[in-house]
């Protein structure tokens, strides 16, 4: 990890802030390029930086040497010695100058096309399947964390960070947005890389409502919320090692999806169900969502209905 000097970049503007600090949109000196920077505080130990820091760095920097179209680069890492129980780690991105929120936000009415965000889903999956493939969970999939080039490329941000972050800060009292979390989050049950297929099906339903799905305002109220549209799972699908009963909720059956989200076709609904499964085991993964008959064009599907 580079003790570099802030010489190198230099912050133009602010571009986001939240629990994990602030995000400076800067200008490396040397290339004269634009950047993303994101610091966090890392507490150290006697031997410096703890070794959980020094491993998810390397993850990232591992990541880095396959350049996958659909993540963001990381470009440099900068380790600044603050204090001696503390060091500024500060990672440096390439910058893109908009995430999905704003680019659903900028889309004319009535909103993105079927195809566009056909185009949009299949780069998010290929991202989140390289990322799953190489044993990294993102956690914290949402709208904001999704970069769309001016081209219209999609890059995955903020994975692996997540860990770097928990590991070493109390995280200020800021609200993390509930509504892409996965039931087993929610029930504070153990979870894997399927927390992220949840939060890309609660973002692919969003492509085509232009808001969120599930808007719940406490852990209770969103699997409640979720319910309303999913049913209530059967007793044999309740994780076992969590406090909160089953019986809390009102036996709730399934709605159609459609009911919610009304412009998805029959392949697009089918495919978010996969995704929208209380159970992690059956949901469905990146790598198989990608083979799903929802993004096969429609002349491969008339000739195998034919």
């Amino acid at each position: 990890m580079a003790h570099a000097t802030s010489i190198q970049y230099e912050p133009v503007a602010e571009i986001g802030g939240g629990a994990y600090g602030t995000v400076y949109k800067a200008r490396d000196t040397e290339s004269g390029q634009f950047v993303a920077l994101k610091s966090v505080r890392v507490q150290t130990d006697q031997n410096g930086l703890p070794t959980s820091t020094v491993r998810e760095v390397a993850l990232l920097r591992r990541l880095e040497q396959f350049d996958h179209p659909n993540v963001v680069r990381l470009m440099d890492v900068c380790a600044t010695q603050r204090s001696d129980q503390e060091t500024k780690v500060t990672l440096v991105f390439e910058h893109v100058d908009q995430d999905l929120k704003t680019y659903l936000e900028r889309a004319p009415a009535p909103g993105l096309s079927p195809d566009r965000i056909k185009d949009l889903m299949r780069q998010l999956l290929c991202g989140l399947a390289f990322l799953h493939s190489n044993r990294v969970m993102h956690r914290d999939l949402k709208p904001e964390n999704i970069l769309v080039t001016s081209q219209g490329q999609v890059k995955l941000a903020d994975f692996g960070l997540a860990r770097i972050y928990s590991c070493h800060m109390a995280l200020t009292p800021v609200v993390v947005t509930l509504w892409y979390r996965p039931p087993e989050v929610l029930l504070q049950s153990s979870y894997a890389t399927p927390v992220d297929i949840w939060s890309t099906g609660c973002i692919f339903a969003e492509m085509f409502r232009r808001k969120p799905l599930f808007c719940g305002e406490s852990e209770v109220d969103q699997l409640g919320k979720i319910f309303e549209v999913i049913g209530l799972p059967p007793e044999d699908e309740w994780p076992t090692d969590v406090t909160l009963s089953r019986k809390n909720f009102p036996p709730l059956i399934p709605r159609p999806i459609a009911d919610f989200v009304s412009e998805i076709n029959e392949q697009g609904a089918q495919l978010l169900l996969n995704m929208l499964t209380f159970d992690p085991l059956k949901r469905i993964s990146a790598l198989n969502a990608l083979e799903h008959p929802y993004f096969r064009d429609e002349e491969t599907l008339t000739q195998t209905k034919s």
